[in-house]
């Protein structure tokens, strides 16, 4: 009975191990720009859009690359579609700022039963941005569904509109990059 448990387990991980060589690591910088926010890659870390300096002829170009966010618990994530528009993101934004908390119809997505329920990944993120603002975010959807204005005025009246997520200790280096959000990128 031991030998063929320890044999299952030996298959199992021999198969894990052909999979992973198979298939390889995720990484940010392997994926599509329309692909890109909201993923998170083999190592654990989200994965940002970032907008390389223009080329000669004035175009702007996008990339994808890897934040020093660890998502705890969850790698190889790519946002599906539902999601992104269940909760109303955007997954061509460059950067990611606390401002769109504010903004009445985003916050309405964000705090809806689809999102809050099927959408961890996206709820994780803007969970971890408003209480780097001060916020805590299931406050802030009820009062979102009791009386829109006053939460957006009471999130406002913080101070902290004007300034990037700090999403988590862990996370610095996200709020640094994302200081300067640009345009959207046309996708």
């Amino acid at each position: 009975m031991a030998s063929s448990m320890k044999t299952s387990f030996i298959i199992i991980f021999a198969c894990s191990l052909l999979l992973q060589g198979t298939l390889g690591e995720m990484s940010c910088e392997e994926l599509p720009t329309n692909a890109c926010a909201f993923s998170i890659s083999s190592s654990g870390k989200r994965c940002l859009l970032e907008n390389s300096p223009a080329k000669e002829d004035g175009k702007v170009e996008y990339q994808c690359k890897t934040s020093e966010v660890v998502v705890g618990m969850v790698a190889e994530h790519i946002e599906t579609d539902q999601c992104v528009r269940d909760c109303g993101v955007d997954r061509n934004s460059v950067g990611i700022s606390s401002d769109s908390l504010l903004e009445p119809e985003f916050t309405r997505k964000l705090c809806s039963q689809s999102c809050q329920q099927n959408c961890p990944n996206i709820v994780d993120l803007y969970f971890n941005m408003a209480a780097g603002e001060g916020v805590y975010l299931p406050e802030l959807c009820e009062k979102q569904g009791n009386s829109p204005h006053r939460s957006m005025i009471e999130l406002s009246s913080s101070g902290a509109v004007d300034e990037v997520a700090a999403f988590s200790p862990e996370s610095s280096s996200l709020a640094a990059a994302a200081a300067s959000p640009a345009a959207s990128p046309s996708a």
